[in-house]
């Protein structure tokens, strides 16, 4: 594999068409990897059978992958798969302003974060969909804990954020290398991914954080460029992903009550594992994607940078009839089984927690409100 040496980026970014066949030998000799497949497809004979099926689970990956020599072969076998999931756990995936991008155009979209995997993966398809390239994904090295996952999100075009430095030294360098990747795809003609701000809105409450405009221009007053004009030239979208249901719904809840209560919440040593699937296959109802306006004015400042991303977030939100009944909003009267649904969502977490719940749900409608 390429060093550090003759390639900056090579320890953070995705894999190279001449990597790919070497990754997934490395995943299908993982037997971290196949145990935890026949985990979520096998759940009842994992235990008493796994080791019948590891070798089939095996072969029968070896075979399929066989011919999966390049990045965009990856993303095909993707597009493939999210046609299942997307058929399996929603009613509807709909798309809005897209037709203000460029095919030809490489931008760096910033998005609400909601859900792990599903956010950029539901970007990546809308852009696939109507014939855009997909976009290389920014993710925490939190959620890389396992070789595996490391390997299966450097193959789809994922790049590592360096987030355990140990010093404001480790630190400046890990966010400066971040910067120029980021820049250096972008020129490379390559879209970006990246959430608005660290770790998913547990809350609802979609807001910019300012230290992640910051990091961006880390690269620019290297170059020395102004604040604004850098940033103008990185073609930034918002981007605004509604879902109806939220699959991670009373996790969340859970994990903000706990917060209240201790002070902290310690994660499980698969919960995030567990989150990203349950995201995946969890029922999610109508989903839609809102592409923004590409920023043409940039303000001088992170702190004024941000408004601007969050109100267009704020204002491509699909509002759905379980966001209005969680408000209390007399704008659109929910029918019965909309009430039906909220009810027993409501009854899945303690009475203490529901209100933690209602506000996630209520957060969009509050945010348009707050608009006008």
């Amino acid at each position: 594999m390429t060093d550090v040496q003759t390639d900056p980026f090579a320890d953070i970014r995705p894999y190279q068409d001449n990597e790919v066949q070497a990754a997934i030998l490395r995943l299908i000799a993982d037997q971290e990897f196949i145990d935890a497949i026949i985990h979520y497809r096998f759940p009842h004979l994992a235990g008493s059978f796994g080791w019948m099926l590891s070798p089939v689970v095996k072969f029968f990956l070896k075979r399929k992958w066989a011919k999966l020599n390049s990045v965009a072969k990856v993303q095909l076998q993707v597009a493939a798969f999210m046609e299942q999931m997307i058929a399996k756990s929603t009613t509807e995936v709909s798309c809005s302003g897209i037709e203000h991008l460029d095919p030809k155009q490489a931008y760096l979209f910033i998005s609400n974060h909601r859900d792990i995997a599903m956010d950029p993966a539901l970007v990546n398809w809308s852009l696939h969909q109507q014939g855009f390239a997909t976009v290389r994904i920014a993710i925490g090295d939190n959620l890389l804990r396992k070789a595996c996952a490391t390997e299966l999100m450097k193959l789809n075009k994922s790049f590592i954020v360096k987030r355990g430095a140990k010093g404001p030294r480790e630190m400046l360098k890990n966010l400066s290398q971040l910067s120029a990747y980021i820049k250096h795809s972008l020129e490379e003609g390559q879209s970006i991914w990246i959430a608005q701000k660290e770790g998913r809105a547990k809350d609802g409450n979609d807001e910019t954080d300012p230290a992640i405009l910051k990091m961006f221009y880390m690269e620019g007053k290297k170059r020395g460029e102004p604040f604004s004009a850098y940033l103008a030239n990185l073609k930034i979208v918002p981007v605004c992903l509604s879902y109806e249901f939220d699959p991670c719904d009373k996790d969340k809840v859970h994990e903000l009550w706990h917060k209240q209560q201790h002070g902290n919440y310690q994660k499980g040593e698969f919960e995030d594992i567990d989150t990203i699937i349950k995201g995946i296959v969890g029922f999610k109802g109508r989903v839609h994607v809102a592409f923004g306006k590409p920023l043409s004015s940039i303000p001088d400042d992170a702190d004024t940078l941000a408004a601007q991303i969050d109100q267009q977030i704020w204002q491509g939100y699909r509002l759905f009839p379980i966001n209005y009944l969680a408000a209390g909003s007399t704008e659109q009267q929910p029918d019965s089984k909309t009430q039906e649904l909220w009810q027993t969502r409501l009854n899945s977490v303690s009475p203490e927690a529901q209100v933690l719940l209602t506000k996630m749900y209520a957060a969009p409608v509050e945010k348009q409100h707050k608009l006008t």
